[in-house]
């Protein structure tokens, strides 16, 4: 069994992070809960500088590495590994967020997890050849059986795997997004990802 997890919002609560550290750096104050887009510059209306002070904030090693974990994620994905499954969190985080990204999952118990970067986004122009990168190219040559993500923005990488089942992470930004066919699952949280997965 061959299982794809995005990192934030299924691993770890960023978003609630974020909803925090835009009040603390900007005044900005929209609860969790009123983050209806995954574009966080539109969803805490950020002028373009703000957004880019927040990003670079955010992605500071001593900030992800304060991000608590989603209740039940670790203690599912280790279930999983040492059934045998090959687990691999595929993060939208640029390069330079792969240490520190390495280093919560190891503080985590998630030592034996894979972890790759994927420019998902095109957001990130500094991407290096290293064997936890990922280009488009390889990333499709890989195959899943599942998928966690939150983001509906992500539903296109997966449009090659006709088969996949997708668990889609309840969160406020996907609350309106119509899923894209049948195999997509919406989940609010690990114990009923778990019970599908098994």
């Amino acid at each position: 069994m061959n299982i794809y997890i995005d990192f934030d919002d299924c691993i770890c609560e960023t978003a609630r992070h974020f909803s925090g550290l835009v009040k603390d750096m900007f005044g900005i104050d929209v609860p969790y809960e009123n983050i209806n887009f995954f574009d966080l510059q539109k969803s805490f209306s950020l002028t373009d500088q703000q957004y880019q002070e927040m990003m670079v904030e955010a992605h500071k090693p001593e900030i992800l590495l304060s991000y608590a974990e989603t209740p039940g994620a670790g203690e599912t994905i280790n279930g999983w590994i040492q059934s045998g499954f090959d687990v691999s969190v595929i993060t939208g985080r640029p390069y330079s967020a792969y240490k520190a990204s390495r280093k919560w999952l190891d503080e985590h118990g998630l030592s034996d997890v894979k972890l790759y970067c994927l420019n998902k986004y095109g957001r990130d122009g500094f991407y290096k050849s290293e064997d936890h990168n990922l280009e488009l190219e390889d990333y499709y040559k890989m195959h899943f059986d599942y998928a966690i993500e939150d983001s509906p923005h992500a539903f296109k990488f997966f449009e090659h795997l006709p088969n996949l089942k997708v668990l889609v992470f309840d969160r406020p930004w996907n609350k309106d997004c119509t899923l894209p066919r049948d195999s997509y699952t919406r989940c609010p949280g690990w114990k009923e990802i778990k019970s599908i997965v098994g």
